[in-house]
């Protein structure tokens, strides 16, 4: 599903884009929105079938790579001029019973490396006076859900870092923000029905009315090209002055 109605301008012509988490969702729909922009597209994800497929169809480069692993991300060419943070996961379970090799992977992939990342491509975009980053964060960077311990705290940090960056970045040409999204019809999103009916105790079927859209309330999931419009506003012209903001698509949830 596509919810623009306008034709796309080439806002980013002769840019270099980075998309994380990239193989499917938020990630494919970002690497597609910004291609239609001009962008020069690479896509990253450990995921190799589904990165080379959607690098395929926006023209775009694909990137395999494990951005838990430190090493792997050093070993990348980041000459970028936009970074979309993107990659995520999931887990759901009681503190008490929460995994914490789980718990570190999961900041690993959602803080950690959005951290190396930026540390790597802003020489590049404060030599040339001009970046752009966006991080796909969520309302959960907000607000909190129960059973969600390691996602909400790893969304809380991200939106800290996001400011920080903004704040060493205003008077270099460099603008970071993140996008904010409530529940998105994705893979990340459809994988967690089973783990939310269990730890809630109702059936699969009432899980996203029941627990998920619970607390927003316009009640229907975000799209992902919903999310992929954000991101290319806040790469465009339009967005110059803004920095260090989150832009919300959380069907109210914030607002009640």
């Amino acid at each position: 599903m596509t919810t623009a109605t306008h034709p796309v301008r080439p806002t980013l012509e002769g840019r270099r884009a980075l998309v994380t988490g990239a193989a499917s969702g938020i990630g494919a729909a970002v690497a597609a929105r910004l291609a239609a922009a001009g962008a020069e597209v690479h896509l990253l994800d450990r995921d190799e079938e589904g990165v080379a497929k959607v690098a395929a169809q926006v023209h775009g480069t694909p990137h395999v790579v494990d951005l838990t692993d430190p090493a792997a991300i050093a070993r990348l060419d980041l000459d970028v001029d936009v970074l979309v943070n993107n990659a995520g996961v999931q887990h759901v379970a009681p503190v008490e019973d929460f995994d914490p090799e789980r718990f570190r992977t999961i900041h690993a992939l959602m803080l950690h490396a959005p951290f190396l990342l930026a540390q790597r491509v802003l020489p590049g975009m404060y030599a040339r006076g001009w970046g752009r980053l966006v991080h796909v964060s969520s309302v959960h960077g907000h607000r909190a859900s129960a059973f969600k311990s390691a996602y909400v705290s790893a969304k809380h940090g991200l939106e800290g870092l996001s400011k920080v960056i903004a704040l060493e970045g205003a008077d270099r040409g460099v603008t970071s923000n993140t996008v904010c999204p409530g529940y998105v019809r994705t893979p990340l999103v459809e994988g967690q029905i089973a783990d939310q009916a269990r730890a809630h105790g109702v059936p699969d079927d009432e899980v996203v009315d029941t627990v998920l859209l619970a607390r927003t309330p316009l009640k229907r999931l975000v799209e992902p090209e919903e999310v992929a419009d954000a991101v290319a506003f806040l790469c465009s012209p339009a967005a110059t002055s803004m920095t260090g903001t989150s832009l919300l698509l959380d069907g109210g949830w914030t607002a009640a």
